[in-house]
């Protein structure tokens, strides 16, 4: 399966507050939260995405087909340097999961940015947690750290690690 990732274009807003929807979904069950009266979630994630700040959406696709959608934040949520990416949100559709498409597009990310690197997980996301804990202990030889972090800024673990490709 050939993974590609682009960054999103002003155009396709619509298509990642779409995509937002079914990552919200996904959320609602490991979170415990209801459907929106409204029936649509928040898509707030898709705020400041296309003012050219510091958030940059991609989408992602698998054999040509949409397949999720990532942010990166370049500055670090927990401390807000400027030198620390974030991998704010991270979205692979459930029917394309476990089929490399995650990995791909997060090696592309992390290769296309380099640097330094903060990956968070909800507390309660096992399956996120050890998606990123296997990738990235691939992807850098081990070479990272995991801490646990409980503060205002998140709730959750955190793996550190410096880009071992970069530009």
């Amino acid at each position: 399966m050939v993974t590609t990732v682009s960054p999103a274009a002003a155009s396709e807003e619509s298509v990642l507050r779409n995509l937002a929807q079914l990552y919200a979904y996904d959320f609602a069950d490991i979170m415990g939260w209801d459907i929106p009266d409204s029936g649509r979630f928040p898509d707030r994630i898709v705020d400041g995405c296309f003012g050219g700040g510091h958030r940059h959406p991609f989408l992602m696709r698998a054999d040509g087909r949409l397949a999720g959608f990532a942010i990166v934040d370049t500055r670090s949520r927990l401390t807000g340097d400027d030198g620390v990416r974030d991998m704010a949100e991270f979205f692979v559709a459930r029917p394309l999961r476990r089929r490399g498409v995650g990995a791909a597009a997060a090696c592309a990310l992390f290769d296309r940015f380099g640097g330094r690197w903060e990956v968070r997980q909800t507390d309660s996301n096992g399956a996120a947690l050890a998606f990123w804990r296997s990738l990235i202990t691939a992807y850098t030889g081990g070479a990272f750290s995991e801490s646990f972090h409980d503060s205002p800024a998140w709730r959750g673990p955190v793996q550190t690690f410096i880009c071992p490709h970069t530009r």
